[in-house]
């Protein structure tokens, strides 16, 4: 009988914990805020981006409010196993090695990935994957630290010399003042770099590096999730998968990418 009533109760605590945040009509929501445009964050905490407007679309198909906390990347996931938020909405690809520590819902978002060099570099111009990777030995190469972009250079690309960041803007940073040779990222960031008055002498090299070659660089973006935390999986797959199918993600997607970068679903 004691060991039915311990049952009993260590059940309706992990129902509880599942919960709570349902409960509580809230989903707190752990972000970067320094990689646009996917996710920017003011002095105020303010979140505004492509990952502020799927948190936003799918708070409200599943009816609570929103509280984004800012969180370095490398940090997201430590964060989100010690419960300082529920869920990571912040451009994460799916990954094997991630999917370790946490689970994923289906991937919602996908990007192809590409490098950018000053328009006078030997780099600029090639076109084809395998010339343009004999062309980075010895180059000295600019990634953010604990991104796949940084995990795919390290398999395929080892003979350059690699220079992680915590930030994007640092690695923009080193990149305009020459400090780098050249930068890996998706396509998105690289494009925002290039807007900017520091990115006028240089261009995308012309190599676009899909997600799906490379196990690397994962199963397209997806929202992060606890472990063993089913029931919100299940809502949040199901939610997402009517935002893609109703166009609300594509149309977030366009606001900030100028194109539909939605993943169809794949439940």
């Amino acid at each position: 009988m004691k060991l039915m009533k311990s049952l009993l109760l260590a059940a309706c605590f992990a129902a509880g914990t599942t919960a709570a945040w349902a409960a509580e009509g809230e989903l707190s929501i752990g972000t970067e805020g320094a990689y646009p445009p996917w996710s920017m964050a003011d002095a105020a905490g303010n979140v505004t981006g492509f990952d502020a407007d799927v948190g936003n679309l799918l708070c409200a198909k599943l009816e609570v409010k929103c509280q984004f906390v800012v969180q370095a990347f490398d940090g997201l996931i430590p964060a989100l196993k010690a419960k300082r938020f529920d869920v990571i909405i912040s451009g994460m690809s799916i990954t094997d090695d991630r999917k370790k520590e946490i689970d994923f819902s289906i991937g919602y978002a996908e990007l192809a990935n590409m490098f950018v060099a000053p328009k006078s570099s030997d780099l600029a111009g090639i076109k084809d994957l395998d010339s343009l990777v004999k062309a980075l030995d010895g180059k000295k190469v600019g990634v953010q630290a604990g991104t796949t972009h940084a995990h795919y250079l390290e398999k395929n690309v080892p003979n350059a010399d690699l220079k992680t960041y915590d930030t994007l803007d640092q690695m923009q940073i080193d990149l305009a003042s020459g400090r780098v040779d050249t930068a890996f990222s998706d396509v998105s960031a690289l494009e925002d770099f290039l807007a900017k008055p520091d990115g006028k002498d240089f261009q995308l090299v012309d190599v676009k590096i899909a997600s799906s070659s490379d196990p690397t660089l994962g199963e397209g973006i997806g929202v992060g999730i606890a472990k063993d935390n089913t029931e919100l999986k299940a809502r949040i797959d199901k939610a997402l998968c009517e935002l893609v199918a109703d166009g609300s993600i594509g149309k977030a997607s366009q606001t900030w990418f100028k194109s539909d970068i939605s993943r169809p679903c794949q439940q």
